[in-house]
């Protein structure tokens, strides 16, 4: 990217969990190329992996995958390739857009407790699409605004005491979290030093921002930050995150073709 400081960041910030390529590219789409219309040429979409420190054949390997999965079709113009999202990619990136995207001040910060009737009216997996997440069998905390399954009772809840935080916080996700904020608060000291970048240095740091929260955000419930404990950095990356994607805005697709 001809800033070693920038390079590194996105070095980093793409290595910082088990690297998928076909979950990378579902990024790049998903941030670049959501619109219906939208589509990226194939030595566009190369050069942008390849500044991912991504190979070509492992970008052939995870486009072949994700059209044989109906996320991303094909076709050619010309000489060229060209790769957009299906109906069925859209829709569903268009799904995860107030997860990944939503500015910390629109995040609720009220939260409730929900009963179900028994253990089995509901499985975890099903409570945990609606925003809830298991604090004990048949009890689940939620946002204030998630909305629960019939025929549960609901209670408004408004202190937090110290146990609760500790109990259903993912332990999994804490260290990814604290590392991801380490990360994030180097990129943005970096892009303070004035680097002028060009669409597609943009295009890719945009895309390893993104990517490296999406894969954090959505494997968990949408809590307030009030039902974390301190060592919680989730809510301090979307901070960041939104931020440093004000500076970097989207680029138009035929921008980051020109460099």
């Amino acid at each position: 990217m001809d800033h070693p400081a920038l390079d590194t960041a996105v070095e980093r910030l793409t290595t910082l969990g088990p690297q998928r390529v076909w979950s990378l590219l579902v990024t790049v789409f998903g941030d670049l190329a959501q619109n219906k219309g939208d589509g990226i040429d194939g030595p566009v979409l190369s050069a942008l992996m390849a500044d991912m420190h991504i190979k070509p054949e492992a970008t052939r390997v995870a486009l072949h995958r994700l059209r044989n999965d109906n996320w991303i079709i094909s076709a050619k113009h010309g000489r060229t390739s060209r790769h957009s999202l299906t109906e069925h990619g859209r829709q569903i990136s268009a799904a995860a857009n107030p997860r990944i995207y939503g500015l910390p001040q629109d995040i609720v910060q009220s939260w409730q407790l929900v009963m179900l009737e028994s253990t089995s009216s509901q499985s975890p997996e099903a409570m945990e699409e609606l925003g809830f997440a298991p604090l004990m069998p048949r009890i689940y905390v939620g946002a204030g605004d998630a909305i629960p399954p019939k025929d549960t009772l609901t209670l408004p809840a408004a202190s937090v005491p110290a146990w609760l935080s500790a109990q259903f916080e993912p332990k999994d996700l804490v260290q990814d979290y604290a590392a991801l904020h380490s990360t994030l608060i180097q990129l943005d000291q970096a892009l303070s030093k004035d680097h002028k970048l060009n669409p597609r240095q943009a295009a890719v740091l945009r895309c390893a921002i993104v990517h490296s929260w999406r894969r954090l955000v959505l494997r968990h419930p949408n809590l307030p930050r009030q039902l974390y404990s301190d060592d919680w950095r989730g809510h301090d990356c979307r901070v960041l995150v939104m931020s440093l994607l004000t500076r970097l805005p989207r680029p138009v697709l035929s921008e980051v073709a020109l460099g």
